[in-house]
């Protein structure tokens, strides 16, 4: 089985997208993707390394083996990681549904900004848990287009953000998964599951943020997908391009804007 169409396709735009993404957000969902010393780790769905470049700096005295279905991502990834100087991680190309790895294989699986984009997260998560150790931890991190609001409001804002989520739908993703980490971690009879928002709110006194997050990675992320969308008959040229203005309006000195992530973490018993 293959992962749902990756909604918001692989340019060199998006390739930097991502990578602007996780700098920005590095503090806010990795502060605690910390493994214990000597750790074997999986990352799954690693994309162009965006995170990898992170938690495998984080680190340094664990082994990642991250694995993605695209060999361009792969290709890419493995460019990145050589130029930066990163040794302790193996890229591969591998369908996250079926993993070339034997049972109870590594201390520690991590899962970024995936399971949005798949037909079905649970087969995806239970191929994860079969290849963790007993007593090994699984990570998910994800976002919730549904948790966004701010300030001017708008109507047409929210009309573009609703064809990100449409689209995703469409392909066979969900766009607000972050909400479900806990009962998904639950469904899989995890144990001592923990799962917390990361919350990134942004006004004027945020410059890094402004910049970073409510231009470079959510208004760009929307304004991607505004083509697909009209073509899909999702929404009107005129009023996409209007949400599209008023995302970046709120990223003028009176304005406001806030986005949640979810972060889990869970146990095989």
């Amino acid at each position: 089985m293959e992962s749902a169409k990756y909604v918001h396709g692989y340019s060199e735009r998006e390739a930097l997208r991502l990578n602007d993404q996780a700098s920005t957000l590095d503090d806010i969902i990795h502060n605690d993707s910390i493994f214990p010393k000597d750790s074997f780790v999986l990352e799954a769905g690693c994309g162009v390394g965006a995170q990898t470049k992170i938690i495998a700096a984080k680190n340094p005295d664990s082994n990642f083996i991250s694995v993605d279905l695209s060999e361009d991502s792969i290709s890419e990834a493995k460019g990145m990681i050589k130029s930066l100087g990163i040794n302790n991680v193996e890229l591969k190309q591998a369908d996250i549904y079926n993993l070339p790895f034997k049972d109870e294989t590594f201390d520690s699986v991590i899962i970024c900004f995936v399971l949005e984009h798949l037909h079905n997260p649970i087969q995806a998560l239970n191929e994860l848990k079969r290849v963790l150790k007993k007593g090994g931890r699984m990570v998910a991190i994800e976002g919730d287009h549904g948790s966004t609001f701010f300030y001017p409001d708008s109507k047409y804002a929210y009309a573009a953000i609703n064809c990100q989520i449409q689209l995703q739908k469409q392909n066979g993703g969900n766009s607000n998964i972050g909400r479900e980490l806990y009962p998904l971690f639950k469904s899989m009879e995890l144990v001592d599951i923990s799962v917390s928002p990361r919350m990134v709110y942004v006004d004027a006194s945020k410059p890094h943020l402004v910049e970073g997050f409510i231009k470079n990675t959510f208004t760009a992320m929307i304004e991607g997908v505004g083509e697909k969308a009209i073509q899909h008959g999702i929404v009107d040229s005129l009023t996409f391009e209007k949400g599209i203005k008023d995302l970046y309006r709120t990223a003028d000195s009176d304005g406001v804007f806030s986005y949640t992530f979810f972060k889990g973490f869970g146990t095989k018993k």
